[in-house]
């Protein structure tokens, strides 16, 4: 069915045609790439918009006739209401013709047939019917007989241009108007050479048609006049109510264009790779990551900021050399290198996010520079109140001789303290981005009920809480996770202690980096996406009396994505866990699983883990006691169960 929302534009927000220029063929420009490449990648596929000239509608009776139709903007509105007035008096604006019409609403365009496609369906499409064995400096050139193949099964067909709304407006809102699309009749002819094979010919279909009610039919007009009715072919979208022909040539359309949105990267044919099909499937597993929730959605964000920067700052190279007309000066190479090095930066940066090994963070480098600061000078220490208002009542169970200081913002209390300070908290919801600035030993404990003593994390940042500290302890409260990027507690180096908290996750749980040490007892771990512990290489943990469930809640049907659960290993060299008392249950993956490098890497078989789950700690199993001796894992006591894939794993990767 047909769109029912759509916009109509004040008339000083169209562009005009400058009568010199008519007929002139506009440049090509695309966002975020660069305008001055002739090959299919920089100029027919990714083309997203069109640099016009100055545009008039034809003649005065149709210039008027489009002012007509359209509402001027409120003198409210201008920057200047007095010139906004001034202008309204110079060109009066007459009643609207009876007989202009606006336009109809757009037809509905077909489905995503992607959308509903498996990760596996994606890359056998890709790997294996589309680019086989291509390799990458070909790849161009095999996107294009694929696309031209589909297009020979119909000749002229119905279709809606999007394109850049620049075209058309000189003032615009983006968040309300994404894209102008009109409704036009397709025709595909053969093209003449590698750089016209994606541009096909339009004209305006009846009934004239588009997202904006009132834009003017001749203004349309004289826009594909002068871009001589040639559009990029990938900006054109075949509408429903075809026959079945037109629903293969959408999803050839598709095809192309989620290759060079999302798949293609501009350094992919200056590299010599054995096996592009196999970097296309990571790549496709990579995005599958992004839109099942594998990958949290902030470390997402993260990496489209970071490829749509790199993309720019190769515009910006492009533009800048294609300006320089003669021999540069020493300035301008200097400038050309600087530019060149900030876009090798990003382009190693983005290859280490596409590393499936760094998948579960992104690149993790450090997140704490702020230097420790010690001890005070005069050797005291200070108790921080974090309340609205200090009672006697607070600071009763408090020695005589302690050193107060009372805030209502735990940032502002964390922002003051020095080593050996401890932070009081009464019951309330803070947030503090100095959480995840811990670099001297503090004790941050909460007064009242834990679940009424509420940090939750800022979700425009990456980090919650993180430490260096030697030896910081959080105790008694809740920390909530919301959006933030790495695990809603990180131990980068020192030591922590989490006591009696509860931690709800909504991205990655808790992260002990190499060399990092982590105790929790009597804590509540729930909600993380991935395990809700994670060791890292040369880690240590001891985990007493907690309860760890409903961890690695994976929005994926990959099962391979599904084996991490309450605690995840990661071995070579092997981190050191105490386990005793806990309560591990109702995770999606494993109770407890361990990531090693090899299937050789461990002197005891799988089964003797397998065989510790069913005989349920028993100290007298001699196999058992070997797996902890290789593994530095010692087990007490702990209840692991109804966990989906089972309880103990040793996973390779």
């Amino acid at each position: 069915m047909a769109s029912a929302s759509r916009a109509s534009v004040p008339a000083d927000s169209f562009r005009t045609i400058s009568p010199g220029r008519r007929g002139e063929k506009a440049a090509s420009a695309v966002p975020g790439d660069t305008a001055a490449a002739t090959t299919l990648k920089g100029t027919a596929i990714p083309v997203r918009s069109v640099v016009a000239f100055p545009r008039q509608v034809k003649g005065k009776a149709g210039r008027e006739a489009a002012r007509l139709r359209l509402q001027r903007l409120p003198a409210a509105q201008a920057e200047d209401p007095g010139e906004a007035a001034e202008e309204e008096e110079e060109e009066p604006l007459p009643s609207v013709p009876e007989d202009e019409e606006e336009a109809q609403l757009l037809p509905p365009v077909c489905g995503s047939r992607m959308r509903g496609m498996w990760r596996d369906e994606k890359v056998s499409l890709y790997c294996d019917q589309v680019l086989q064995d291509c390799k990458a400096e070909d790849a161009d050139e095999v996107m294009g007989k694929y696309l031209s193949e589909k297009l020979k099964l119909k000749d002229k067909w119905l279709g809606v241009w999007k394109t850049n709304p620049n075209v058309f407006f000189v003032k615009y809102e983006e968040s309300s108007i994404p894209f102008v699309g009109i409704l036009v009749e397709v025709t595909c002819e053969p093209y003449q050479d590698s750089s016209s094979r994606f541009k096909v010919t339009v004209s305006v279909a009846e009934p004239f048609s588009s997202n904006i009610a009132n834009i003017p039919r001749d203004l349309v007009d004289d826009i594909l006049e002068e871009l001589e009715h040639s559009v990029p072919l990938l900006e054109v979208y075949p509408v429903e109510g075809q026959d079945t022909d037109i629903h293969d040539i959408a999803l050839a359309l598709e095809v192309v264009r989620f290759f060079y949105d999302f798949l293609w990267r501009d350094w992919d044919d200056e590299e010599s790779c054995e096996n592009y099909a196999a970097l296309i499937e990571e790549r496709i597993n990579l995005w599958c990551d992004i839109q099942d929730g594998t990958i949290p959605g902030p470390i997402a964000q993260r990496f489209k900021k970071t490829l749509e920067k790199y993309k720019n700052k190769r515009v910006e190279l492009v533009e800048y050399q294609s300006n320089i007309k003669e021999d540069p000066s020493a300035a301008e190479a200097v400038e050309c290198w600087k530019k060149y090095y900030e876009i090798v930066m990003l382009c190693g940066l983005l290859k280490m996010w596409e590393d499936l090994r760094l998948r579960v963070h992104g690149p993790f480098f450090p997140r704490i520079l702020r230097r420790r600061k010690g001890k005070r000078e005069f050797g005291k220490t200070i108790t921080h109140i974090v309340a609205k208002v200090m009672t006697t009542e607070m600071i009763k169970d408090l020695s005589s001789d302690t050193l107060l200081q009372q805030h209502d913002d735990l940032d502002l209390a964390l922002d003051n303290c020095y080593s050996g300070d401890t932070v009081i908290i009464f019951p309330g919801e803070y947030q503090a981005a100095n959480l995840a600035l811990l670099t001297d030993d503090i004790i941050i404990k909460g007064v009242g009920k834990r679940e009424e003593i509420m940090i939750t994390s800022e979700p425009s940042r990456d980090s919650f809480v993180v430490s260096k500290a030697h030896n910081v302890k959080l105790t008694h409260l809740s920390l909530i996770q919301q959006g933030t990027v790495d695990g809603i507690v990180v131990v980068e180096s020192g030591h922590m202690t989490l006591e009696n908290c509860i931690l709800k996750c909504e991205g990655t749980g808790v992260c002990v980096l190499t060399g990092a040490a982590l105790t929790i007892t009597d804590s509540e771990i729930t909600g993380a996406q991935g395990a809700g512990v994670e060791l890292y290489p040369g880690s240590i943990a001891i985990l007493e009396r907690n309860e760890i469930h409903h961890c690695n809640n994976l929005r994926t049907s990959d099962s391979s994505k599904s084996t991490l659960g309450g605690v995840n290993m990661k071995v070579l060299p092997a981190p050191k866990l105490k386990m005793t008392n806990n309560h591990i249950y109702s995770n999606k993956g494993y109770g407890v699983s361990i990531l090693q490098p090899t299937e050789q890497f461990f002197i005891v078989a799988e089964e003797a883990l397998n065989k510790r789950a069913a005989s349920g700690d028993k100290k007298d199993d001699k196999m058992l006691f070997k797996v902890m001796q290789n593994l530095n894992l010692e087990m007490n006591n702990n209840k692991i169960e109804a966990n989906v894939k089972g309880d103990i794993r040793i996973v390779t990767s």
